[in-house]
């Protein structure tokens, strides 16, 4: 600093300290010991920060409020909210709601445009120019409105700030959409959060999509899937974690920082065609938001090359029409290039067990995730099932059924088969089961599996009689006892079974614990006693009588005993084959012409 300038402004500050302000003569002037010399800053002292028009302000004017105190200064960025409001409105062309939400959502660019119009007051009243011939003072007002002119953004940072973004993050996004007008891009994220949060996600539905997928991936991803990543991890670290992924207050302003292309999209050329084509393969609107949260960079691919993906990709599983839909809700990653780079590598792999590839296809489509997993991890789980002589077609039909067993940890598994073998069965029976019904071996031991056992116990079967059941209905033990097996046994007992009857038809019966209540045991029961005229009793003796089909067995071979008035139990009636029954009850020929014409002269 020169002596000049550094003598000049001791005595600036000097003056202003000690002397006196005289009484204002009008409504527009105000006088100091200064006379009416006016200061003007130069747009070359503030670089960056300066306006690009130079605003010119009296020293010691009160408006300007060069120290103003906290509270006048929260005042002034409430003033400069509404006047952001105004300029919205008036200048950019937003209706009077959209700009009153934007400036009420957006404190820190009205605190930094309230900062700059400070500063640039205590500038001029520092510096003292006394080359600003013709400028006249401008009101606050007027000022927060340069400012905000002057920025060069048209409103697009406050927009941006009222979507949640930093004012960081803000400045730089609205830089990179300096193409886009703020009227459109209003219009834009409106349309992209309805598209985006379409349906409700009561629980955290797609959050937790999203953790298994992420659970299930051990391949080399590409960028687009690096990006979903990224995005999922920022919303992870904020309070409520993935749960949160559904939630537009949440998640959105994450959205647009991980893929600020969404917004140069295109509304009418790119967002609105994709969006019916999803829709058109069997998406529903409600659907549309979890698919495109799981894996934004759809919406950046032009539509004729999503088209294209799916008929090549997904036309590699037999996946046709409908089914594309069904396949993108449960793995939208599948059109990501590292998943359908590691397709062949899972295919060549499992073709070399000799697993049919008609099982494979249904494998992949039953549990797309598999197509994240490395080959080397499900190496592992193939070989543990080898163990157990699951090979080749059994191998096939097993992953047809339960493809998540590929993705097991081996010592999980392990658990489970070692659970199985301990109730009793040696290793053919756990093979046996396992090829039967392999959901049980997908089933944690405390949550699932022991609590069936447990079940039953409460019920009256004992330990020992467990191996019997499960070797006769190993799906017993996968299922809800509280919504499907409890509701059966009450229905029985509301019948006049006691429990334990009801015990005793589960030993000796087992698969009775799976039938439908409307559909199997109440139309039953309603013929055996209706129309039979028997005890409801009649059941616990021969609970396989459930098991047979009403119209094709109980009520043809009822209708020959009737005609007949022949009196029989439901095993003599049901548990013969039909040549037996023919020559047990009817002496000639075969069941099916026999019963048939008798049931017709009924």
């Amino acid at each position: 600093m020169s002596m000049e300038l550094l003598h000049i402004s001791c005595n600036i500050e000097t003056l202003a300290l000690v002397s006196p302000r005289f009484p204002s003569f009008s409504s527009g002037f105000n006088s100091t010991l200064f006379g009416s010399r006016r200061v003007t800053l130069s747009p070359a002292h503030l670089g960056r920060r300066a306006a690009a028009v130079s605003v010119s302000a009296q020293l010691g004017n009160p408006n300007t409020n060069p120290s103003p105190s906290a509270s006048n200064h929260d005042g002034r960025i409430s003033l400069a909210q509404g006047f952001i409001a105004e300029f919205l409105q008036h200048e950019v062309g937003l209706s009077a709601a959209d700009s009153e939400s934007i400036s009420s959502n957006s404190p820190k660019y009205a605190r930094m445009i309230v900062d700059s119009v400070r500063d640039l007051d205590e500038w001029n009243s520092w510096k003292g120019n006394e080359d600003a011939e013709g400028s006249e003072g401008l009101g606050f007002k007027e000022k927060v409105i340069c400012m905000v002119k002057q920025k060069g953004d048209d409103g697009k940072v406050a927009f941006l700030e009222s979507l949640g973004l930093s004012l960081s993050s803000a400045m730089y996004l609205a830089h990179y959409l300096s193409s886009e007008s703020l009227p459109v891009l209003l219009c834009k994220v409106k349309y992209l959060k309805e598209i985006f949060f379409s349906g409700s996600d009561d629980g955290g539905l797609v959050g937790k999509y999203a953790r298994r997928m992420m659970l299930y991936l051990s391949i080399r991803i590409d960028e687009d899937v690096q990006q979903t990543l990224s995005f999922f991890e920022k919303i992870k670290a904020r309070r409520g974690g993935l749960d949160m992924l559904g939630s537009e207050d949440a998640s959105f302003r994450f959205l647009i920082e991980s893929f600020p292309r969404l917004l140069l999209l295109s509304q009418e050329s790119d967002i609105k065609p994709t969006v019916e084509f999803l829709v058109s393969i069997g998406i529903s609107r409600d659907c549309l938001g979890k698919v495109l949260l799981l894996f934004p960079p759809i919406m950046l691919v032009k539509t004729k090359e999503i088209k294209r993906k799916i008929a090549e990709d997904l036309g590699k599983v037999n996946v046709v029409n409908q089914d594309s839909g069904n396949i993108l809700l449960k793995y939208p990653w599948i059109l990501s290039t590292s998943i359908q780079e590691n397709y062949q590598h899972i295919v060549s792999f499992l073709e070399g067990e000799r697993v049919p590839k008609v099982d494979i296809d249904h494998a992949i489509r039953r549990w797309p995730l598999l197509l994240g997993c490395s080959t080397s991890n499900v190496k592992i789980m193939v070989n543990e099932l080898a163990k157990l002589d699951v090979r080749n077609k059994k191998l096939g039909k097993v992953i047809s059924k339960v493809p998540q067993l590929l993705l097991c940890k081996p010592q999980e598994f392990l658990k489970v088969v070692s659970f199985v073998g301990d109730l009793g069965f040696q290793k053919e029976t756990v093979t046996q089961i396992l090829c039967r019904c392999p959901e049980i071996f997908g089933c944690s031991i405390e949550k699932t599996l022991q609590r069936k056992l447990v079940f039953l116990t409460r019920f009256g079967v004992s330990k020992s009689q467990f191996p019997r059941i499960i070797r006769k209905y190993p799906e017993f033990l996968i299922y809800d006892t509280d919504r499907t097996v409890l509701p059966r046994l009450k229905y029985l007992m509301e019948k006049g079974l006691s429990e334990k009857e009801i015990a005793f038809m589960v030993r000796k019966f087992s698969p009775i614990l799976g039938y439908s209540i409307d559909k199997v045991l109440k139309p039953k029961l309603e013929f055996l006693v209706n129309s039979m005229n028997k005890p409801v009793s009649e059941v616990v003796d021969y609970p396989r009588y459930f098991s047979y089909s009403l119209e094709k067995r109980i009520k043809p071979r009822f209708w020959v005993l009737k005609g007949k008035n022949i009196e029989s139990t439901l095993q003599e009636m049901l548990g013969k084959n039909d040549e037996e029954f023919a020559t047990d009850f009817m002496g000639l020929g075969t069941l099916s012409h026999q019963s048939s014409n008798e049931h017709a002269s009924l």
